[in-house]
């Protein structure tokens, strides 16, 4: 049953129609979201001199669905996970700025506001942000009807530690008593993505922030999901530049490596230079400006744009 949010959102796209942002949807039913610990741990939002909305201390998960106009639509729907290192959401240039974007090309963007690990709000901290990346998925395609998805276009797309979280979503969305194949994302889209935990080459703010400090070998393993890439994991389209400071290319090297491995479609843009953290933001990077045109190239090549 849905809870009163989702009821609510419902209500407001079936009034007002598509719009910027159709509704704010909460991922849990009051009282029920998993592994939470009553805190004194507080939301803030700030917007710095960059104009980013940075969103601190998550504990209550919501997606921000953007649906674009009736005509436009293709039934694509694409989940965007926001970057921070697990410790900020970067909101707006890595996320609502992208939901517009896939609008403007007729494909839903949704939002996630995942929770942010903090062993002083919840349980197993490192679970979290998987936990709520596969509700979301379940949660668009409940609702696929209604929003004009279609349930086997939905994609999931992640910058810096948020392309860590899609890239787990990517690999672990059937693992354990909880995965389920309605949590499966149909195709990847990782910008400048965190995706290793061992220490040659990961972004150490990501990996303690997810796993805390007292992470074993085993979780390193688990979470590099370059490790955990097998044929049952979607096609991804890759971005990295090879000047990334924070997050090293070989990142995305590696799990462009082990897709091929397993035969599964990738396409990959390396580019010289372009640092980290950029989003839509290119002006001034050489050759990466091209990265949109080259992303719409291939939703047209894999059918979810007209």
């Amino acid at each position: 049953m849905l809870n009163k949010t989702i009821f609510t959102g419902l209500i407001c796209f079936f009034t007002t129609g598509a719009m910027a942002q159709d509704h704010i949807i909460s991922l849990w039913p009051e009282g029920k979201v998993p592994n939470f610990i009553a805190s004194d741990v507080e939301e803030k939002s700030t917007v710095d001199a960059a104009g980013i909305l940075r969103i601190s201390g998550v504990t209550t998960p919501s997606m921000s669905v953007y649906l674009p106009e009736k005509g436009k639509a293709t039934g694509a729907a694409v989940l965007i996970c926001p970057g921070g290192g697990y410790g900020i959401l970067a909101a707006s240039h890595e996320g609502s700025d992208l939901a517009r974007w896939f609008n403007e090309r007729g494909i839903a963007g949704i939002v996630l506001k995942y929770r942010l690990p903090d062993a002083r709000a919840m349980t197993r901290q490192h679970e979290v942000p998987l936990m709520d990346a596969m509700q979301a998925m379940k949660l668009i395609r409940k609702n696929a009807s209604a929003w004009q998805i279609d349930p086997g276009k939905i994609g999931v797309m992640g910058f810096s530690a948020g392309g860590h979280l899609a890239s787990t979503l990517s690999t672990h969305y059937h693992k354990g008593e909880k995965g389920t194949a309605e949590a499966k994302p149909d195709f990847s889209i990782l910008m400048y993505p965190v995706i290793t935990f061992s220490r040659l080459n990961t972004h150490i703010g990501s990996r303690k922030n997810l796993l805390g400090p007292d992470s074993t070998a085993a979780l390193v393993e688990y979470y590099s999901n370059e490790l955990q890439v097998d044929e049952k994991t979607p096609p991804a389209f890759l971005v990295h530049s090879e000047d990334d400071k924070a997050v090293p290319v070989e990142n995305s090297i590696n799990y462009y490596l082990a897709l091929k491995k397993h035969k599964i479609p990738v396409e990959a843009h390396f580019y010289p230079e372009g640092g980290h953290g950029y989003g839509l933001r290119t002006d001034g990077k050489g050759s990466l400006a091209g990265w949109p045109q080259a992303l719409e190239m291939w939703l047209r090549s894999r059918g979810y744009m007209k």
